[in-house]
């Protein structure tokens, strides 16, 4: 039976490339967000769940990271890092001097927001839930409109393509995690994402954190905060992490962690990227 791959749909996202690359002999399952795809995981409707959680050039996709400091329990599997380009779409026949209203996922309209100010510096930027579904909205709108997607978005929704390459930074890359019941066994070449908090604030007591990592040899890859929704100035923390939580000097580390924190949440263990994976 194939691997059931529930995605943030619909079809023509970066993120159902990233499960073609993933396991191109998976069957993958449109979701129109990304606590549905979790959703989708939790309730035995799919195996694993693809979304993304970090572009180079619009940082972190918040809903990813939300979603697993506050509302899920699945964990990171594997993590993959794609290229991202970006295409102009539009209805055949479209005009590109006419166009005044431009959709796409937030991520897209942040990561060609140079392109858009030089070009279409009068036109409305809208939000949409994918860059798919922009195709689907800039359909139903009419000639004015355009769409930023994928080449395959273009060819699935047969419309014209403006124009190519349109991202502001060349090399564009996201990073991609698969959500599971259950994280990785160890393979040699493992990264850890946790994020914790503290009850109080304290002078120190993040560096007093940080050193549990700092002295045993433990190299922190990235290290962000995100408000703990409870009251203003209050901070989770987000940290990955090289190693797996089995590993002997990781696992002393989140015990010497735990025992200065209010919450320490492991998100999972899984391979760090490779491109010759």
């Amino acid at each position: 039976m194939p691997n059931r791959l529930a995605y943030l749909g619909p079809a023509g996202t970066h993120t159902e490339q990233a499960c073609i690359t993933y396991d191109g002999g998976a069957a993958c399952i449109p979701f129109a967000t990304i606590p549905l795809v979790a959703a989708a995981v939790d309730m035995g409707r799919a195996d694993e769940g693809m979304v993304p959680i970090e572009n180079s050039v619009g940082g972190s996709v918040s809903a990813t990271l939300d979603l697993l400091i506050h509302d899920s329990t699945l964990f990171i599997r594997r993590e993959l890092v794609l290229p991202i380009k970006h295409f102009l779409l539009a209805r055949r026949g479209a005009d590109i001097s006419e166009i005044k209203v431009i959709f796409s996922h937030p991520q897209a309209l942040e990561q060609c927001r140079v392109y858009l100010a030089e070009h279409f510096a009068q036109a409305e930027a809208v939000a949409s839930m994918s860059t798919a579904a922009a195709v689907e909205e800039m359909l139903k709108r009419g000639g004015e409109a355009a769409a930023i997607g994928t080449e395959r978005a273009g060819v699935l929704y047969d419309t014209d393509i403006l124009a190519r390459g349109i991202e502001d930074r060349p090399n564009n890359m996201t990073r991609f995690v698969v959500l599971a019941p259950k994280d990785s066994p160890r393979t040699g070449e493992d990264k850890t994402s946790i994020c914790f908090s503290f009850d109080e604030d304290a002078p120190g007591i993040l560096h007093s954190v940080l050193d549990e990592f700092a002295r045993r040899g433990i190299n922190l890859t990235k290290i962000e905060s995100r408000p703990t929704r409870e009251e203003l100035g209050r901070y989770i923390f987000l940290v990955d992490l090289e190693g797996h939580r089995e590993d002997t000097l990781l696992s002393e580390a989140l015990e010497g962690v735990r025992a200065q924190v209010s919450l320490l949440k492991v998100f999972g263990s899984y391979p760090r990227h490779s491109d010759s994976r």
